[in-house]
C-alpha cells in the first residue's frame, strides 16, 4: 500500500446503539511546483504552488505576501507547499522549485547563514522532517504554472491597492525578517 493512510471516522446507528465505524482512505504520494516572485527586489510579493498527486485533483495555491525579496517569497512558497502536504498527512513531498538558493540550501548544499532567511529555513526543514522529503532545482520554464500563480497574485494585489472597487479577500502578510539573531526562537509546533 502506498502512502498514508487516513481514517475517517463515522456514526453509524444500529438500533438503540451508536457505533463508530472507520473507513480507511490511502494519501498518495505529492509534488509540488513551488515559485515566489517580486516586483522590484525587494517589492510587492507572492507566491504560487501547485500541488499533485490528490484524489481530488491538483491544489493551486496564489498568495500576496506582502512587500518581501525574491528569496523569503520563494522560501514562503516552499512553506506553503510543506504545510499543506503535511496538513493532508502525506507521507513523501517531492518539490520542484526554480530558486536554486532555495534547492542548495534545503539540500545542504549551501549554508543558509543569512539572518533574514534563517526562520524560514529552518521552519522549512522542521516541517520537512514530518514527511519523506526531497527538492530538485527546475528550469523557469518547467515550473510555469506555479510562476502564473505568484505573478497574479502579486499583480492581483497591487491592482487593489490602485482601485479599490476590486473585491479580493484579505491574506495576512508574511512578516518581514530583519536582522538579529540568527539562532531562532523556539517553535511553537
Amino acid at each position: 500500500m502506498k502512502g498514508n493512510q487516513i481514517i475517517v471516522l463515522t456514526q453509524k446507528h444500529n438500533g438503540r446503539i451508536l457505533q463508530t465505524v472507520a473507513k480507511i482512505e490511502v494519501m498518495p504520494e505529492l509534488v509540488a511546483y513551488v515559485d515566489g516572485g517580486c516586483l522590484g527586489n525587494p517589492g510587492p510579493s507572492g507566491i504560487g504552488v501547485v500541488i499533485n498527486g490528490c484524489d481530488s485533483g491538483p491544489i493551486r495555491i496564489a498568495k500576496w505576501i506582502g512587500h518581501q525579496d525574491n528569496n523569503v517569497a520563494e522560501y514562503v512558497a516552499l512553506m506553503e507547499a510543506l504545510q499543506c502536504a503535511v496538513s493532508l498527512k502525506a507521507r513523501k513531498l517531492h518539490v520542484f522549485s526554480d530558486s536554486q538558493v532555495v534547492v542548495r540550501q534545503m539540500t545542504g548544499e549551501y549554508t543558509c547563514r543569512s539572518p533574514r532567511l534563517y526562520s524560514l529555513h529552518w521552519t522549512c526543514r522542521k516541517l520537512a522532517r514530518a514527511l519523506k522529503f526531497s527538492i530538485s532545482h527546475v528550469p523557469r520554464e518547467k515550473n510555469a504554472e506555479a510562476n502564473r500563480l505568484a505573478q497574479s497574485a502579486l499583480r492581483r494585489r497591487t491592482k487593489v491597492e490602485v482601485a479599490d472597487d476590486v473585491p479580493i479577500p484579505p491574506v495576512a502578510p508574511v512578516p518581514a525578517v530583519s536582522g538579529g539573531s540568527v539562532e531562532p526562537a523556539a517553535p511553537s509546533f
